[in-house]
């Protein structure tokens, strides 16, 4: 039984709004969806006005982050009253900065970032981690979704944005980056393929199963993912000239 029976409304149905959609139906919620694109229905998902949604007892926004503040500009004064409203971008402070800045204070505002997506939680969300970012100060609907959270199964990290940016740019973020990286190397499965080359085609797979916008953003707002790079290439020439030496 879960904890919070409620109504949940999702605005955006792109790959992980669709997804994430299906999930709050799953869990036993009542869910209504916004997309100015035509998507099919998840299951479960009942389509909805724009306003509507955005007066829904609870509201996550799943739009892309390059988009995320213009969505925001244009509708974040006609989100209602008792709403309360969560986002579920890849990056905490930018979003979390704009949400401050364009929903009227008194909302209850929760900056999260579901730290997974079709592909890693095709086979349930148990124990997957979900980061939670207050916004507006901590009170009992914070609680509340936080206990709603805890009985999707998945596993809640409370931390600053700015503390959930540094650690994302050095996992997530690195992730994307090798991804992405791998797959321009035109790296493909063979036969004589260990675990360890196993392994990185899975990165290659999820990583380029998200939309390359994704991929844009994490490195673009995530202000901590410019210093990842660097560290990257800096280590990838230690290795380099490790091996020059080697061969003389």
């Amino acid at each position: 039984m879960y904890p919070l029976a409620m109504k949940a409304a999702v605005y955006g149905l792109g790959r992980f709004g669709s997804f994430w959609a299906e999930c709050l139906y799953k869990a036993g919620c009542d869910v209504i969806a916004y997309s100015r694109s035509e998507h099919e229905m998840p299951e479960g998902v009942v389509r909805a006005g724009e306003d509507e949604v955005l007066n829904a007892p609870y509201l996550f926004f799943c739009v892309a982050i390059s988009s995320f503040e213009e969505v925001l500009k244009r509708v974040g004064g006609r989100i209602g009253k008792d709403t309360v409203v969560m986002d579920t971008c890849s990056v905490k402070i930018l979003p979390s900065a704009w949400m401050k800045e364009y929903i009227p204070s008194d909302r209850t505002i929760i900056a999260t970032h579901p730290m997974f997506g079709p592909d890693s939680g095709r086979n349930g969300l148990d124990g997957l981690p979900i980061v939670m970012c207050p916004v507006s100060p901590i009170g009992e609907e914070y609680g509340k979704m936080r206990a709603f959270f805890a009985s999707m199964g998945l596993d809640v990290l409370e931390m600053s944005a700015e503390k959930h940016d540094e650690e994302a740019a050095y996992s997530q973020g690195v992730t994307h980056f090798v991804g992405r990286t791998l797959s321009q190397m035109g790296m493909k499965p063979t036969p004589i393929a260990t675990q360890g080359y196993r392994n990185l085609m899975s990165i290659v797979e999820q990583t380029c199963n998200d939309p390359l916008q994704l991929f844009y953003d994490l490195q673009r707002y995530n202000p901590y993912a410019k210093e990842m790079r660097l560290s990257l290439q800096v280590a990838i020439e230690k290795v380099l000239n490790a091996l020059r030496r080697e061969e003389g």
